[in-house]
């Protein structure tokens, strides 16, 4: 490992979990899911806000509200008016297409790349863009990518995190280069997830609360001084590399030219499943032929090799994983009774992504004993989510 001694609490993320592990009595989700709150019912933070979904908001008072900024937005000549990041996928396919042939606008529509494309998510993305929508397609420097990949995940406990660095900060970079103050994202992970519910009441968010949110506490200049300490990155390839699309424009510009970052998920209820029967019809979204590995769906995170292990991780770092996330989901919606989420978290929940372990490991450029090192690191770091017995490790607690 490159970080034996000096992976730190707040680079690792999220330290002051409880140490009793408690499951939502609504959905499959624990107490573990980090920002998370329970209410003295036991209920989740996200079922909290289902109910509120599906029952109290009212989404004709939210529509006029989205109507009435798009009214104030929308050009007149054609040029564009919004920027929407997406990968073609389901939810981000929805969110595009509502707003051009709905409602009228003008999206140039961005996609931040996947590290390593599977053919269905390239094939989704060849859709997407030919269903009517200009694009601007970025691959970072794919050396400098790789490295920052693996800083993340022995330091992080994720790889996925130059990704997401991405794809929040580059719809932000092209709004600022191409002067366009509006942006839509699909839906707010933090309210309908389980998170944060700081933003719970407004439709948009601030560029502040992005590092505390969204990267686990830490931030690309947090990798980049790790990664100089380690002797796996120089000060040279440092200063020859541009990061500007890992990085969102300066406060100032933003507020300069009255930038906002809309929830499309604020104005209209968000239901994933709907999205994927939505995108299959207008935009050309396909499926996966079977499910993905760790869950039982086949339509959720599909454009990337390494979605995989972005999941398995949060097993190894919080004991829930892929299939806790898509069945509390789809009970908040009324589409698995509780029972059944359980019996599908116990099927299937921290299943090893072996279909692509190697192109990863090969990505990394490491080995699968160092692979294998990690793994034990971050779940020796939470001896109240696993213990070892008979030489095998297992979860102190599961869901029922």
């Amino acid at each position: 490992m490159l970080f034996p001694n000096t992976t730190l609490d707040k680079f690792i993320g999220h330290p002051n979990r409880p140490k009793d592990i408690t499951f939502c009595t609504k959905c499959v989700v624990s107490n573990q899911r980090p920002r998370i709150t329970f209410n003295k019912d036991g209920v989740c933070s996200a079922c909290g806000f289902a109910n509120e979904k599906h029952h109290v908001i009212n989404w004709k008072d939210r529509e006029e509200q989205l109507v009435a900024l798009l009214d104030k937005y929308r050009s007149k000549n054609g040029e564009y008016d919004c920027v929407v990041p997406g990968s073609g996928g389901k939810d981000s396919s929805y969110t595009a297409h509502q707003l051009k042939y709905k409602y009228g606008m003008h999206p140039l529509t961005v996609t931040w790349a996947p590290f390593l494309y599977t053919d269905i998510g390239w094939q989704n993305y060849i859709n997407f863009k030919d269903a009517g929508f200009e694009n601007l397609l970025c691959f970072p420097n794919g050396m400098m990518h790789r490295k920052l990949a693996r800083l993340a995940f022995e330091l992080l406990g994720d790889a996925w995190e130059p990704f997401a660095y991405g794809q929040k900060s580059y719809a932000f970079q092209i709004a600022v280069k191409f002067n366009i103050p509006l942006i839509f994202y699909g839906e707010s992970g933090e309210i309908e997830y389980g998170g944060s519910s700081k933003n719970k009441t407004k439709p948009y968010e601030d560029v502040e609360d992005w590092k505390d949110l969204y990267y686990k506490g830490s931030g690309l200049d947090d990798l980049l001084a790790h990664g100089l300490k380690a002797g796996l990155l120089t000060e040279k390839e440092i200063k020859q590399t541009s990061f500007e699309f890992y990085k969102p424009p300066s406060v100032e510009s933003i507020r300069k030219l009255g930038i906002q970052m809309h929830w499309f998920s604020y104005y209209k209820k968000w239901v994933p499943q709907e999205n994927y029967y939505y995108a299959t019809e207008h935009t050309g979204f396909k499926a996966n032929p079977g499910r993905s590995e760790g869950t039982y769906s086949k339509y959720a995170s599909l454009d990337d090799k390494t979605d995989g292990f972005h999941f398995y991780l949060a097993y190894i770092k919080f004991g829930i994983a892929r299939a806790t996330s898509d069945a509390a989901h789809e009970i908040r919606d009324g589409h698995l009774t509780r029972e059944e989420g359980v019996a599908l978290v116990h099927r299937y929940d921290g299943e090893f992504p072996q279909k692509y372990f190697k192109e990863f490991l090969e990505y990394l450029n490491m080995t699968e004993k160092e692979f294998w090192e990690v793994i034990d690191f971050y779940r020796s770091l939470s001896p109240h989510v696993w213990r070892r017995k008979d030489g095998q490790w297992e979860l102190v607690k599961k869901v029922s």
